[in-house]
């Protein structure tokens, strides 16, 4: 089962389109892998940023970033969009695994160029809730630009999501 996340209920299919980040791709339809799913359990426009271990992982880069914890991941977002994700009605749909391929498996995503139908939507419920069923840290920043610097040189997986809404 793939998934895709909407603060829209009402979308009864995916058509493909072009993606903001990645011109040069022809449009598709995009979705999440299971694992890596608690990195879209926020507004769509929240800027965040998730890490974790890799096995090729460094023991330096472990203790820098995640010494402290014991999630399975961290996702970081800044202070200010807090009351945001808590006010957030998000909807989770839930996607047929044809005809998508995975596009980054590190990343846990897949593209489909077809439209796709979902095969069910449900309301997500409380945000915060949701991430700590998951076993995810949430880290409040004033700024994520210092953690986005600092994790571009380390051995640890990372995604950096809508980082043009992230302060300066």
């Amino acid at each position: 089962m793939l998934y895709h996340f909407s603060e829209d209920p009402t979308i009864a299919r995916f058509d493909p389109r072009p993606h903001p980040s990645h011109p040069a791709l022809p449009p598709a339809v995009w979705a999440i892998d299971r694992e890596r799913a608690p990195m879209y359990f926020f507004p769509r426009d929240c800027p965040r940023i998730a890490f974790y271990r890799l096995p090729e992982t460094t023991s330096e880069d472990a203790d820098r970033f995640l010494g402290h914890t014991t999630a399975r991941m961290v996702i970081a977002t800044e202070n200010g969009w807090y009351g945001r994700i808590r006010q957030a009605k998000l909807y989770v749909y839930h996607l047929p695994p044809e005809p998508f391929t995975c596009w980054e498996r590190g990343a846990g995503y897949y593209i489909a160029h077809e439209s796709i139908e979902p095969l069910k939507v449900e309301p997500m419920g409380d945000l915060i809730e949701r991430l700590t069923a998951e076993d995810v840290e949430l880290r409040l920043m004033p700024s994520l630009w210092p953690l986005h610097d600092a994790l571009l040189a380390s051995s640890l997986h990372f995604s950096m999501i809508r980082m043009r809404h992230a302060s300066r």
